[in-house]
């Protein structure tokens, strides 16, 4: 009888240790996002008098009248309920070649409500209109920023009904964000975190960059700092939206300084993602009709030295809940 020495098993080899999965705090990520451009029961109706030709998933529609109907003459009441519900489904409207003159815009925007006057910004032909002009020797503004107009007053702009007068050769298109679709896509815990969570928005930050001290000195009384909710309520059609900008929110209520510049950070940069975004290419005589309380917008400045000029109507807004 021989005995045989039995052969030890071969040590299997290491599994090779995968790297850690890490991005910074706060990082984007990539997948499937949620785009629904109504909220859940929204009751998608037929139009008849205009017709609405979408720009993309979630915002922006071309809106082209039909039965003769002209911008320029006072709304009959189905046109004006008609438009109002396509700015709560695209959040922003677009009508080209409305050529309408600072009456006729300031006209039309009363069809929602009174017209803010704005005091900080350059005066158009008429006390309630803005004036936006680059080149020449007017005094520069800038907005290429992504914000929300007049966060820091007590009650923000309702909308803004903005014309070009004067188009550049190339360049100087607007973007608008959809803040509805941001809020949708943040994670639960994100969620949890702002949900009843209030900011301070001041119109400081914002106007800083090219309004004399000594102006803002004297406007700082008029325009206090205010709270509004991070996270608000659409007053018609009741969707949640984000409601923090980069120009006015300074910080959030009760938070210590490094962890709400972490949060607004995560929270203003969800205007970046281009599935939220619709991007418009102006000729003179356009109007842009958006929903302030709804979208965020970036003006593009990239056509220096030719001149662009535009003029804005924003109507008063309610307080945000």
């Amino acid at each position: 009888m021989s005995i045989t020495a039995s052969t030890p098993a071969p040590t299997p080899a290491p599994s090779p240790a995968l790297r850690e999965a890490r991005v910074p705090e706060g990082g984007m990520y990539e997948g499937v996002r949620v785009l629904r451009p109504f909220p859940e029961g929204w009751d998608e109706r037929p139009y008849e008098h205009i017709e609405v030709v979408p720009q993309t998933r979630v915002i922006g529609a071309e809106v082209r009248l039909r039965g003769g109907a002209d911008l320029s003459r006072p709304l009959t009441p189905a046109l004006r309920e008609e438009i109002n519900r396509a700015l709560l489904e695209w959040k922003v409207l677009f009508f080209r070649g409305a050529d309408l003159t600072p009456d006729e815009q300031a006209a039309f925007g009363r069809n929602w409500g009174e017209l803010e006057t704005n005091p900080i910004l350059a005066r158009g032909a008429r006390e309630d209109i803005v004036r936006f002009e680059k080149g020449g020797n007017a005094r520069p503004t800038y907005e290429n920023v992504w914000h929300t107009d007049v966060t820091f007053r007590e009650r923000p702009a309702l909308g803004s009904i903005l014309q070009l007068r004067e188009v550049p050769p190339l360049g100087g298109d607007t973007m608008w964000a959809d803040m509805a679709a941001a809020y949708d896509n943040l994670s639960d815990e994100v969620k949890a975190r702002i949900d009843g969570a209030t900011a301070v928005h001041d119109f400081i930050p914002g106007f800083a960059r090219f309004t004399d001290r000594d102006e803002l000195l004297r406007l700082q009384e008029r325009f206090p700092p205010v709270e509004h909710p991070v996270v608000r309520t659409h007053p018609e059609s009741g969707r949640r939206m984000l409601f923090v900008n980069t120009s006015f929110t300074t910080h959030i209520v009760g938070m210590g300084r490094e962890e709400s510049d972490r949060l607004l950070s995560l929270l203003t940069r969800q205007a970046h993602v281009p599935e939220y975004q619709v991007r418009f290419s102006w000729r003179p005589g356009d109007i842009a009709f958006w929903d302030n309380r709804a979208t965020q917008h970036y003006a593009l400045f990239d056509y220096a030295p030719h001149r662009r000029v535009a003029e804005r109507v924003a109507i008063v807004g309610d307080r945000p809940f």
